[in-house]
Order: C-alpha cells, then sequence, then structure tokens
C-alpha cells in the first residue's frame, strides 16, 4: 500500500494541488497531513485533490479554526455516505498495509516517538525541513518538509510531500514541483 504524507501547507492551494497531483499520479491509496493546513477551505481541496481512499490529519500550531476545520471534514463524504477524513486531534495512531503508524505535527515528539521503536512509521512536519531516517530497530522517521515551499530562516524552499511504501517499509521525499527525490530511507 501507498500512502502519501504531506504537512505545513498554510494555505498554499497551488502547491498543494501539484503535491496532490502527483501522490496520486504514483498510485498513493491513503494520505497523512501532519498538521498546519490553517484555513478550513483546505479540507476541502484536499478532498477535492485527493478523491479516492481515506484521510487522516493532526492539527498543527497554525490550525486557528479548529470546529471549522472539523467541520468540512465531517461534510467530505464517500458515496456510500462514509466519512473520508478523519480528524484525529494532535496526534494519531494509525494502521495501514499492515504498519503502525503515529503522526504527530511537532517535530520534537515525533523524534522522541520514532526513538522508542514502538512504531513502524512516525511521521510529523513543523519545523519545514525534510528528513527521511530509519532507526536501528526498523522505525522510520519521516518529516516530508513543507508543502509551502518556506522555510522561517532560509526563505523559499522546495515545495516538499512524502510517499511511504507499506510492503518494502521505504518512504521517498519528493520536490513536488520536479518529482525529483530529495531524500529516501533506501538510501539513508
Amino acid at each position: 500500500m501507498l500512502v502519501g504524507i504531506i504537512s505545513d501547507i498554510h494555505d498554499q492551494i497551488g502547491r498543494l494541488r501539484v503535491a496532490l497531483d502527483r501522490l496520486q499520479a504514483a498510485g498513493a491509496e491513503a494520505l497523512i497531513c501532519c498538521g498546519d493546513l490553517c484555513s478550513p477551505f483546505i479540507v476541502a481541496e484536499l478532498a477535492r485533490g485527493f478523491p479516492e481512499g481515506s484521510m487522516a490529519i493532526v492539527f498543527g500550531n497554525n490550525d486557528g479554526d479548529r470546529f471549522r476545520i472539523m467541520t468540512v471534514a465531517r461534510q467530505m463524504t464517500s458515496e456510500a455516505d462514509v466519512p473520508r477524513i478523519e480528524i484525529a486531534g494532535e496526534s494519531a495512531t494509525l494502521e495501514f498495509g499492515g504498519k503502525r503508524i503515529f503522526v504527530h505535527h511537532f517535530n520534537d515528539v515525533g523524534a522522541l516517538v520514532a526513538a522508542t521503536g514502538q512504531f513502524d512509521l512516525v511521521c510529523y512536519g513543523h519545523n519545514h525541513e525534510w528528513l527521511a531516517r530509519r532507526h536501528p530497530g526498523g522505525t522510520l522517521e519521516v518529516n516530508p518538509g513543507a508543502v509551502m515551499g518556506w522555510h522561517p530562516r532560509r526563505g523559499d524552499i522546495p515545495s516538499t510531500y512524502a510517499l511511504y511504501d507499506t510492503e518494502a517499509h521505504e518512504a521517498r521525499i519528493s520536490d513536488a514541483e520536479t518529482g525529483e527525490i530529495v531524500a529516501s530511507t533506501a538510501s539513508a
């Protein structure tokens, strides 16, 4: 199973659309968002840009209107009127393709959880710095970087996203604009 991972959208619809198009083309069956959508309209954009499969979202520190984010998410249902988007709150424990996954927004929390070895995959965002690392016990630690394409200290950076393959237990991070792989657990 292929799982897309994004974070730190910060209302950048154009860049989000490019990342979602690439994830759809790659065959992603599920989507994880590690927070900082910002506005509620981004949830509707996620649903339009990722029309198949399930989505799980955790809140980041810039998700101010959480009530409306949750309201819009509840409105996004499948043809069978089943909710497609899970808003998990501050953190989520998920299972995709038989792999246990932990999701949080903050990089310091994510790194601590990854070091425990209790999950197959730990993903997070917040600091806008992509990372793909395999821990000695096999846990993958993934920060997909920022869809926004901006870093608080460095300014403009590539807009990035991650793709996790549950069968191969590998993750890669790609530049949304070029499709070029910028980091991978296979080479880490």
